[in-house]
């Protein structure tokens, strides 16, 4: 070897070293998390406001629960037949995806008018979900009424994710049922979506939803269900006298931690949705301070 090459093949040797390096500080493998927010945290913005937060602050994807209060999509101007492309283009031209519809569906109830109305709403949702190209809707569980039997309730339910995930059937649309009001059991839901087994069908895992009244760990929850979670929503409180006081990311006791390892490491793909509750919950941190900080707060847990 000639002095010339020996030193251009140490030279190169020491690039490479610097880069691997590099690259392990970095950690250049790890996957970024998708990171989305649901609009009921911002209840009195436009939908351009919501649009420049997201971007300025490094989201892919809106979870769309209602925009400036209106909880019926279908009736908010920006996805009429005239606004609608418009709205797409925007969201595109943004390099964002409208990642979940929040419908107020629920399927518990008996009643078959009221059952009628519940299921007719969630049907509208996946309509519009699929002209907008948007993956999911959500629709609730969402009671086990005292006057009804619990089995039969959960027949109601499961009968009510067929019905809704046939509809479905031959869009890109899945109906996924959340993890909310008195449905939050793992044992109750792992039984209501193994009965429900559909392509079109899934489910949201609210996490605090979960935890903050059955005390069941996410490790524990992630093994039961995690062949169903598709989405999830992200939020933190602390219990005070047996109520919520809801809080920034990592300032209550939620495990949250727990529950992103358990995802992250189960090879989870979906959003990690900030669900901060301003719509029902007023007194709760502006949206102008929650939406910014779940970015930035989050990634400690990656």
């Amino acid at each position: 070897m000639t002095p010339n090459s020996r030193r251009t093949f140490l030279k190169n040797t020491l690039a490479f070293a610097s880069l691997a390096m590099l690259e392990t500080s970095l950690d250049f493998k790890k996957v970024k998390p998708l990171l989305s927010f649901s609009t009921l945290g911002c209840p009195n913005w436009s939908f351009d406001t919501i649009l420049k937060y997201a971007v300025e602050n490094a989201y892919d994807g809106i979870e769309i629960r209602g925009i400036q209060k209106q909880l019926d999509l279908t009736k908010c101007p920006e996805f009429s037949a005239l606004n609608i492309a418009t709205t797409k283009k925007k969201v595109a031209d943004n390099k964002l995806k409208i990642v979940d519809l929040g419908s107020s569906a629920e399927l518990h109830h008996a009643d078959l008018s009221k059952r009628k109305a519940q299921l007719d709403e969630a049907k509208r949702f996946i309509d519009l979900a699929a002209k907008l190209d948007c993956p999911f809707v959500r629709v609730f569980p969402n009671d086990l009424p005292k006057d009804q039997n619990d089995g039969e309730t959960l027949d109601l339910i499961i009968k009510g994710l067929l019905e809704l995930g046939d509809y479905a059937k031959g869009s890109s649309v899945s109906v996924l049922l959340e993890s909310h009001g008195k449905v939050i059991q793992a044992d109750t839901l792992l039984k209501i979506m193994k009965a429900s087994e559909h392509p079109n069908v899934g489910m949201i895992w609210d996490i605090f939803n979960m935890w903050s009244i059955t005390k069941e760990s996410p490790t524990f929850v992630y093994q039961k269900l995690h062949p169903y979670i598709r989405h999830t929503h992200i939020k933190d409180a602390n219990l005070v006298n047996g109520k919520e006081e809801y809080v920034l990311l990592g300032r209550g006791e939620t495990p949250i931690a727990e529950a992103i390892k358990v995802l992250f490491k189960g090879g989870y793909k979906g959003y990690y949705s900030f669900e901060w509750e301003k719509l029902w919950h007023p007194e709760i941190q502006e949206p102008e301070i929650a939406i910014p900080d779940f970015p930035m707060s989050i990634k400690k847990y990656f």
